[in-house]
């Protein structure tokens, strides 16, 4: 019975589709003076990216339409898969990118619990497949196609643009669930959470065949260097409706069963034991929310850490930024940090050459909200931003906050 009822599965299966022809002329050609997209980087010199170009079939499933963006170790494409006819992002490495700590973590996610509520506002992988090529195969990771990022959504510009308030619980308490599935199912810490991160899904699926028509008939500009081929990226339009905000990029993530001590995060939302070198695990993460949400609220940073000898940031000026708003640290914690001394005295006191602002309060730098909502917010910012790791809230206690549930 078992066999006749996957026979009539199969049977039942739509056949793969037949792949689009795309033109081969007609593009604009870049001048040669002109550096385009991940020419720049020293990787391309040496040959290190794949030079993948529109109609491509990877796998002899993805066919790929057109190229969404680039970095130093990679480069993003809209494809089609034939298989089961549905378009998926491509993300193929350079040659000499170590993936496998990346991939590992990709499986983490997909087999800890789909069942969680945060699952679904956690971006998974749906395969990997590996482009063979003399030189050195490509790595490359497949999954679901993503609008752009929450920084996108506002305007490529976090200062001054902050989101609604009732837009803004509706994406924390998305993103906090994510944030509990990954720690308490997938025993993994984030480290890397930041607006560029939080990602858009896709409900208005028109944008797909918007993209694969203007790619088919107004081909994306390129120029062959060295005999390679550079593709310029092609933008999804702006969706008529947006999805649910969904947690990415998990290239920096790591085990949180044991304790860490490397340096991670951006530098802007790292947690004072990350600061201190005092070992890290879960509550990172925590911190690293509630910095950003004055990002996404108040449209500016809460801290900057700009050191005031001008060389930029300096974890000095961060944390007197921190001391201004909390409070000094607990001696406890100090005693934990290996470079405590670099900052602290044996006692406790600052010593380090950056003046503490005066009468700084989370309360003065808040503007938008007034009475007891004010209170609510910034008692559940409170609830994450703690000197103590162990002081602060989890991802699922800060998803029963008053203020985050409140009309």
């Amino acid at each position: 019975m078992a066999s006749i009822l996957r026979w009539a599965k199969g049977s039942l299966r739509r056949a793969p589709s037949t792949p689009l022809r795309f033109p081969t002329s007609g593009f604009e050609v870049v001048p040669e003076s002109v550096v385009l997209e991940e020419e720049q980087f020293e990787e391309f010199r040496a040959g290190l990216y794949y030079p993948m170009k529109p109609g491509e079939v990877l796998a002899s499933r993805y066919q790929v339409i057109g190229k969404l963006g680039f970095g130093r170790t990679s480069t993003v494409w809209l494809a089609h898969d034939m298989r089961e006819h549905q378009h998926v992002t491509i993300k193929a490495y350079t040659r000499e990118t170590n993936v496998l700590d990346e991939f590992d973590t990709y499986r983490k996610l997909s087999k800890a619990d789909p069942s969680h509520s945060g699952f679904p506002f956690v971006r998974t992988a749906l395969d990997t497949l590996s482009i063979p090529r003399i030189g050195g195969d490509h790595s490359c990771l497949v999954q679901q196609p993503m609008w752009g990022s929450m920084l996108d959504l506002l305007g490529g510009n976090l200062i001054n643009n902050g989101l609604p308030e009732g837009v803004l619980k509706v994406a924390l308490k998305d993103i906090l669930a994510a944030l509990d599935y990954l720690h308490t199912e997938c025993q993994l810490i984030h480290t890397d959470i930041k607006c560029d991160n939080i990602l858009i899904d896709i409900e208005d699926t028109s944008v797909y065949e918007t993209f694969t028509k203007a790619e088919l008939e107004h081909p994306s500009r390129r120029k062959v260097v060295d005999g390679k081929v550079v593709c310029a990226s092609r933008p999804f339009d702006r969706p008529r409706e947006f999805g649910k905000p969904v947690l990415g990029d998990f290239g920096s993530a790591v085990s949180g069963i044991e304790v860490q001590t490397h340096s991670a995060q951006p530098v802007i939302y790292r947690a004072p034991e990350m600061m201190l070198n005092a070992g890290w695990r879960y509550p990172v993460d925590i911190w690293n929310v509630g910095a950003l949400v004055w990002d996404m609220f108040e449209g500016r940073h809460l801290f900057y850490g700009q050191d005031p000898n001008g060389n930029g940031y300096s974890t000095r000026a961060h944390l007197a930024e921190v001391i201004a708003l909390l409070g000094p640290p607990p001696v406890d914690l100090l005693e934990r940090g290996k470079r405590s001394s670099e900052f602290f005295g044996e006692d406790g006191a600052w010593i380090a050459e950056v003046e503490i602002a005066k009468n700084e309060t989370l309360e003065k730098c808040e503007y938008i909200l007034e009475g007891r909502n004010q209170e609510m917010f910034l008692d559940f910012v409170r609830g994450m931003l703690t000197w103590r790791p162990e002081d602060r809230m989890t991802a699922r206690d800060l998803l029963q906050d008053p203020w985050l549930n409140s009309a």
